[in-house]
């Protein structure tokens, strides 16, 4: 039988609380002596930054993220990502 299972591999928190994390997509199949034996494993990555919406994330991201951004480092964060101003059509 083959289970594939998805699980949190590692998170990285940055200075300005950003989150990189990186998930494990691991495929394990029970072989003929009842042992679990992981087939393969694949690794995906992603980052969170203050203010994004992370509820479909894992539980440990939710966490982190209602810790550690709080409206202070959100407005922060905002404030010195803004998009920069469009620059004048010259025709």
């Amino acid at each position: 039988m083959l289970t594939k299972v998805v699980e949190l591999g590692s998170v990285e928190i940055l200075h300005d609380k950003t989150m990189q994390a990186r998930e494990d997509t691991v495929v394990y199949e029970t072989n003929d002596k009842g042992e679990i034996v992981e087939l393969s494993r694949t690794y995906s990555r992603y980052v969170t930054v203050p203010g994004d919406d992370v509820s479909k994330r894992p539980q440990m991201i939710q966490d982190l993220a209602n810790l550690l951004w709080t409206p202070e480092v959100i407005a922060e964060y905002k404030e010195k990502h803004k998009s920069p101003l469009p620059l004048p059509l010259i025709g």
